[in-house]
């Protein structure tokens, strides 16, 4: 009886945590994509892509992004449930844009490099990279939109805007895994630029649109409290 009651405080605590099972819809439709768009598809990529050089220490930043986006989730879901619920909808209907691009716009580049200059264990990195990752289902780039998604995300903290530390750790870790993006030749920069407007358009109906109901709101109240 203690754990099922243990368990009913849990579930009731953490509710939220049915956001997750978004996961359902995504994952299988992202690995249908993977095995279905291989030869065929719209090349993305610009001259800009050609002249910037390949550099494999990026993989660093590049692997770090797993992480960055599992402990912002994690710190939003135990310790900002509405802040969880905006980065979810925020990064989710993204991601939800992203599969269905990729679907009736199937996109791919040819940037990666054949043949490496070097070899060292950063190459050995890539290289697994490359075979774990097709270069295909590309724009916009998913890195790029949930680093910003993480951003945002902490820029809107009331909580963690009063830690500079973080807020600007979080910065300056989003701006290299973007930069890794376009240097280890994962995405083009029509990549990044898409995954940005993406972004910005995003924050206009999950941030901005709740900012400008806070007012009315607060006005709809006032004349209850000068009645009381």
């Amino acid at each position: 009886m203690k754990r099922k009651n243990k368990f009913t405080v849990w579930m009731s605590k953490y509710k939220h945590a049915w956001v997750f099972l978004y996961i359902l819809v995504y994952l299988p439709w992202f690995f249908w994509l993977e095995r279905h768009v291989t030869t065929h598809y719209y090349v993305i990529q610009t001259k800009l892509d050609e002249w910037i050089p390949f550099n494999e220490f990026f993989i660093i930043p590049y692997l770090m992004w797993f992480a960055f986006i599992a402990v912002a989730f994690l710190y939003f879901f135990f310790k900002d449930v509405p802040g969880f619920y905006k980065m979810a909808k925020f990064m989710f209907t993204g991601m939800t844009i992203f599969l269905i691009i990729s679907t009736v716009f199937p996109n791919g580049q040819d940037l990666r490099p054949v043949v490496f200059a070097r070899d060292n264990i950063f190459v050995d990195m890539v290289r697994v990279l490359y075979r774990a990752d097709t270069c295909t289902n590309v724009f916009p780039s998913l890195h790029v939109f949930n680093s910003l998604g993480v951003c945002v995300a902490v820029h809107e903290s009331g909580r963690l805007r009063k830690h500079p530390c973080i807020c600007w750790g979080a910065y300056v870790l989003a701006g290299l895994i973007i930069l890794a993006t376009i240097f280890l030749k994962q995405h083009s920069v029509l990549d990044v630029l898409g995954a940005g407007v993406m972004a910005c358009v995003l924050y206009q109906f999950v941030y901005a649109a709740e900012k400008k109901r806070e007012p009315r709101y607060a006005k709809q109240k006032r004349p209850l409290l000068q009645n009381k």
